[in-house]
């Protein structure tokens, strides 16, 4: 028994698309089928076809350009590609034949005739054009109707891209007026929460009572907590619109990565974690933003906290010449899929389910907006270097770590720094 013959369908109604690929399965035929051309690309390229029946008219590119198209591909020089059509108007057969179509089978289908169309057409019959000294000038025509078609795309993408940077420019205007809108009324409150703390009367129900003083630093934390989201939004935006600007000064690296660990002491204590870190690795001066640089290590090693388990190790090593910092935080964490580790520096990008999503900056697994990572690109960038990060994949059971490797001028003024540090990893 020969094997059935496979026919790709191209139709943009439904209903038609439906019925073509039941009377093709009725004759015998195994069928795939497509309501765009760039779908029916797609099939075609990874697919074995004995014959491609298309519309002309498509959702996307038409059935002459589908053709033309395939026609590119050595795979599909001598497939039959037949077109469904209404009418047949000499000009438009021309055209189709001059854009690579063997043939015509006219609609409404007449279903008994069908098999023997398609049989023709599979052996190699093709249909002529009604004066081939036209198909020539059809050509030149069917050129110019590809371009115009071109033309036109060209305009809609442009008016649609210029609408989707109003409409841009707009959620980042939005945001950031938002985020300044939170920061005045939460300063205040956050002002009178330290008032309170130093009022008298508060400070000795704080002392007698457990349960108060629980209850009153729980919202002194949230605010805090909710401050720091406020500046994420607005540090992020402002990276975002390219209005970031940098306070230079003469820093001590290894004092702000000494700072940043202190911060975390109490949640390194609580989960057993390991910081391994030595400050003498690092250049005694760097030309840096203090306060940025300060957000950027503790994004980074936040980060480095999150996703590494209980008695885990976070490893911070540097290296520098006169030019350039090379630094990493390599952890002992559940690493990073392939597939996201260029997606983990855009803006918001939150791995796993957002359901399970938490918000603790240092709890195994925890959460926050997603921003952290592209703050830390936009700071490192406004600087002058590079942030990468490397990982086998992820494995929650056998934890593969992540390292990311920040490469940074000591001067930002200094160009050649990178380049420089860049020869020197490489010697060793």
């Amino acid at each position: 028994m020969l094997p059935k013959r496979t026919i790709l369908v191209i139709e943009g109604s439904s209903s038609l698309l439906q019925q073509l690929e039941r009377l093709l399965e009725m004759a015998g035929y195994h069928t795939y089928t497509a309501r765009r051309a760039l779908e029916a690309l797609d099939i075609a390229r990874k697919t074995s076809l004995d014959m491609i029946l298309t519309a002309i008219d498509l959702p996307d590119l038409s059935g002459r350009e589908l053709a033309t198209t395939l026609r590119a591909d050595p795979r599909f020089r001598k497939t039959p590609i037949v077109a469904l059509i209404d009418h047949d108007v000499p000009e438009q057969r021309e055209m189709n034949i001059a854009a690579g179509i063997n043939g015509f089978i006219h609609r409404p289908i007449n279903i008994d005739a069908l098999p023997s169309y398609l049989e023709f057409y599979l052996s190699g019959g093709q249909d002529a054009a009604e004066d081939d000294s036209r198909v020539e000038a059809a050509r030149e025509l069917y050129v110019q109707d590809v371009v115009g078609r071109l033309e036109g795309r060209i305009r809609e993408l442009e008016r649609k891209n210029a609408d989707l940077e109003r409409l841009d420019h707009m959620k980042d205007s939005f945001i950031q007026l938002t985020a300044h809108e939170l920061r005045t009324p939460l300063t205040l409150v956050t002002g009178y929460i330290r008032l309170l703390e130093d009022y008298p009367q508060v400070r000795h129900l704080m002392a007698a009572d457990g349960e108060f003083q629980t209850l009153f630093g729980g919202l002194s934390e949230s605010l805090d907590r909710m401050q720091g989201v406020i500046e994420e939004i607005l540090i992020t935006s402002r990276i975002m619109t390219s209005k970031i600007e940098l306070n230079l000064t003469n820093v001590q690296p290894a004092g702000i990565v000494q700072r940043v660990v202190n911060e975390f002491g109490f949640a390194l204590v609580e989960r057993e974690l390991t910081i391994h870190f030595n400050g003498l690795e690092w250049p005694e001066r760097m030309h840096a933003d203090a306060d940025l640089l300060h957000i950027t290590l503790a994004n980074l090693v936040s980060n480095a906290i999150k996703y590494t388990p209980n008695r885990g190790h976070i490893y911070i090593t540097a290296r520098h010449n006169d030019q350039a910092l090379m630094f990493s935080i390599k952890d002992t964490g559940i690493g990073i899929d392939q597939s996201q580790q260029q997606k983990i520096f855009e803006r918001i990008h939150i791995g796993g389910d957002i359901a399970l999503h938490g918000t603790s900056k240092t709890a195994f697994g925890g959460g926050g907006l997603g921003l952290g990572l592209a703050i830390c690109k936009g700071i490192i960038e406004a600087h002058g270097g590079k942030i990468k990060v490397e990982s086998v994949g992820h494995n929650r059971d056998t934890f593969p770590g992540s390292e990311f490797t920040v490469l940074m001028p000591i001067s930002v003024s200094d160009s050649r720094g990178a380049a420089v540090l860049k020869r020197l990893v490489a010697r060793t």
